[in-house]
């Protein structure tokens, strides 16, 4: 029996051709990110650190992610909390990550996260950030981002109360 390589991603930066195709991927995959519409999800682009697709050998796009460091304009109340209690020191917040259902466990993901911990190395970023729902649930999230690494360092409810977070980072170096 041969084993069967895995697949490898080419990180490519976000442009505006690209809004509609992620915004589909983004809106499918709420809850557990927030539905977007063109406006907000380019304003996000345009601060972002960080606003990549991960494409297959064959040009389709998998799966994409944007993050942001502390001092931007974004009004993300989890973006706050860390920029409230961690923004001196230093992160790389990962406000959205999604992948294609049709891709999931194909590796994406976690080549994303790669790129993502490695642009933070680059910056000088101590840590990446992010959030992982806990109401409603998200276990396997969860359990996903505590094999790279991330642990928990708060929670809360933001938005009125309609979720329950828990605020994740992973040291980097």
């Amino acid at each position: 029996m041969t084993a069967t390589a895995a697949p490898t991603f080419a990180m490519q930066p976000v442009t505006a051709e690209d809004t509609e195709a992620l915004l589909v991927l983004n809106n499918a995959a709420v809850p557990h990110v927030n539905d977007l519409d063109a406006a907000a999800f380019c304003a996000i682009v345009d601060e972002a650190a960080v606003a990549v697709k991960a494409v297959d050998a064959a040009g389709g796009v998998a799966g994409f992610v944007l993050a942001l460091a502390p001092g931007k304009r974004y009004a993300s109340e989890n973006y706050a909390w860390f920029c409230a209690n961690m923004g001196d020191e230093g992160f790389l917040y990962v406000d959205r990550i999604v992948v294609d259902p049709t891709r999931r466990r194909s590796g994406a993901q976690r080549a994303l996260y790669e790129h993502v911990f490695a642009e933070a190395e680059r910056t000088g970023a101590p840590r990446v950030t992010c959030e992982v729902n806990v109401r409603p649930p998200n276990p396997v999230s969860m359990a996903f981002h505590e094999s790279l690494g991330f642990q928990g360092v708060g929670e809360f409810e933001p938005y009125g109360g309609t979720k329950r977070v828990r605020l994740l980072a992973r040291p980097i170096g």
